[in-house]
This record gives C-alpha cells, sequence and structure tokens, in this order.
C-alpha cells in the first residue's frame, strides 16, 4: 500500500533536520512505483502481451505489468481468486472456471486478441509423416494408446518400425484443452505417458534432439524454429490409413499450416483464436484507470502489425 505523508502547517519554521526529513519522506512518496497490472496464463499467448506490454510501456513510462506463464488452467485459478487483473486464455474459459470467479465475486471481459493454429511436428530427418488424419493423430493420443502405440509403424503400416516418442503441452495449457477436443472429441482426454511442459521451447528442444519425436503446440512457436523442426500436414478426416487405402489423407484435404492457410480457414480444425480477460472488479492492487487503458491499446485495431510481427494472425475489426 502506497503511504502518504501529511506535514502540518506549523506556526514557526520546522528546526533543519525536521525539514529535511519532511522533504525526503514527501520525495519517497512521490516515488513509490504505481501498483502492477498483473497479468498470467497461456504460453501461447504470452509473445502478444510481452511485445503489448513493452510499447504500451515506451509510451506510458511508470506503468508497470508484470507477465506470468501458468497455463491457461492456472492462470484462470490465479485470475478467479482476485490475483490477477488480465488473464490470457488459448480456449475460452470453461464453465467450472467461470462458476469459480462467479463464487469468488470476480466478474470479467471475454476480449479476443488474434488468432492462432497448433501445429503437429516432427524431427527434420523424418521422412516419411508428410501428412496425418484427424483420424491417425486421435489413434497416437487417445488414451487408449497409452503404453500401446510405440512405434510409427502402428500408427499407419507403410511407416518404418521406428520408436515413437511424444512431446506436448501439460494438462494446465489451454493448447492441450484444444488439441484433445478437436483430436480425440473431449477436452483433457490423452494418453499420459509423453513429455509434458507448459513451456513450449521446452517441447521444441524435445523434438528437435529426437528423431523418432512428434509433438504439437502453437505456429508462432513452429514459425521462430523451422530451422530445427518440420511441420506436419494434416487432413481433417478421421479416417486411417489400411491396406487397401494406404494414403487417404491425399484425397481428403492435407493442408499443412501457415499464416495464409489459417486466414483463409483452411487449416481445419487445429485453427483457434486467443483471448484476453480482463478483471472488471479488480480484487487486487491495480486500479482500473490502470488496466482499462493498456487492454484498450491491446485490442485496438493498430496493434495488427505487432501481433503479426510475433508470429499470430490479427483479427478481423
Amino acid at each position: 500500500m502506497q503511504k502518504r505523508f501529511l506535514v502540518s502547517a506549523a506556526p514557526s519554521p520546522l528546526p533543519p533536520f525536521l525539514a529535511f526529513l519532511a522533504t525526503l519522506l514527501t520525495s519517497v512518496a512521490t516515488a513509490l512505483p504505481a501498483n502492477p497490472i498483473r497479468i498470467d496464463g497461456s504460453s501461447t499467448v504470452y509473445p502478444i502481451v510481452e511485445a503489448l506490454a513493452e510499447e504500451y510501456q515506451s509510451e506510458h513510462p511508470g506503468t508497470e505489468i508484470t507477465i506470468g506463464v501458468s497455463g491457461t488452467g492456472g492462470g484462470f485459478k490465479k485470475f478467479c481468486a482476485g490475483e490477477l487483473e488480465i488473464a490470457t486464455a488459448s480456449r475460452p474459459i470453461q464453465p467450472v472456471e467461470r462458476a469459480l470467479c462467479e463464487t469468488s465475486g470476480v466478474s470479467f471481459r471475454e476480449i479476443p486478441i488474434a488468432t492462432d493454429a497448433i501445429v503437429v511436428v516432427v524431427h527434420p530427418s523424418n521422412t516419411w509423416a508428410q501428412c496425418l488424419t484427424v483420424g491417425e493423430l486421435a489413434a497416437i493420443w487417445e488414451p487408449a494408446a497409452q503404453g500401446k502405440i510405440t512405434s510409427w509403424k502402428q500408427v499407419r503400416e507403410e511407416f518404418p518400425d521406428r520408436p515413437l516418442t511424444l512431446y506436448g503441452p501439460g494438462t494446465d495449457s489451454g493448447t492441450f484443452d484444444y488439441f484433445t477436443e478437436a483430436v480425440v472429441g473431449t477436452a483433457k482426454r490423452s494418453r499420459g505417458d509423453y513429455t509434458a511442459s507448459e513451456d513450449d521451447n521446452v517441447l521444441i528442444r524435445g523434438v528437435a534432439g529426437d528423431p523418432g519425436s512428434l509433438g504439437y503446440f502453437s505456429l508462432a512457436y513452429y514459425l521462430q524454429n523451422t530451422g530445427q523442426l518440420k511441420a506436419v500436414a494434416v487432413s481433417p478426416t478421421k479416417e486411417r490409413a489400411t491396406a487397401t487405402a494406404p494414403s487417404p489423407q491425399v484425397a481428403n484435404g492435407c493442408v499443412l499450416p501457415s499464416t495464409d492457410t489459417v486466414k483463409a480457414g483452411a487449416y481445419r480444425p487445429l485453427s483457434r483464436p486467443l483471448y484476453i480477460y480482463q478483471s472488471t472488479q479488480p480484487a487486487g492492487t491495480a486500479s482500473s484507470s490502470e488496466v482499462g487503458p493498456f487492454i484498450e491499446f491491446a485490442s485496438a485495431v493498430e496493434r495488427g502489425p505487432l501481433i503479426e510481427e510475433v508470429g499470430f494472425i490479427p483479427l478481423v475489426h
């Protein structure tokens, strides 16, 4: 809490020491930093809010903004507990999270901020997995695959009999929720025997260092690491290859992820919107007068080039 120091008028001049002390205390009170705008949540949205915060602070010196990466689910837990002014998310808020906010008396605004895609990636030496169907991805990632689907040949007969090792977001991640719902059919239904991390850079290093790897994360992170990774085209069909039809994905719309295919709506079903959530009743220390201008700045159409610069697709306003 910022302390205010009031110096009462005196009938006679203050002694030099007290006058100096009063001046010093007034200077300290004036120099105290404003309460920070606290942001936490999605690792996917982190590059966007980091860039927005840096540009905003350059125009509004003295504004303090802290940014954490707890994952979408972890961010909502803090947000609904009144510990944040802004939560970032790579999926919409879920009913159980909404109920938690209501119980805590935290109301909010949901603000779409950009469009992103989830990219399926493999090691650059992988020459066989040019495209995978949603059906094949489901066969890899569904809970029933745990401990059983461990070779590429089990995914498709024409693939080599090489170890299949998996990398993906942790269970607090909105990317995990979106991917499992789009691919497996139900959010959070996934095998658990894979290397999990809320930090996309950990996943990038894992896939880049493992010839048998397959992983998934945000398009923006892939675009920054194309020399270390290889993107897999995705077909929306739920079919799997068979001996009589070894490559159904060729006839069923294999699409590589890119900003162009996402903008065109062709990369399905792994394109998704990204969000920021503003607490309209901040329980913390940052005043709404500090948060509101930042939200207006961040969601303005003029921020489009900045959002593109960090690898995401601006919304059409």
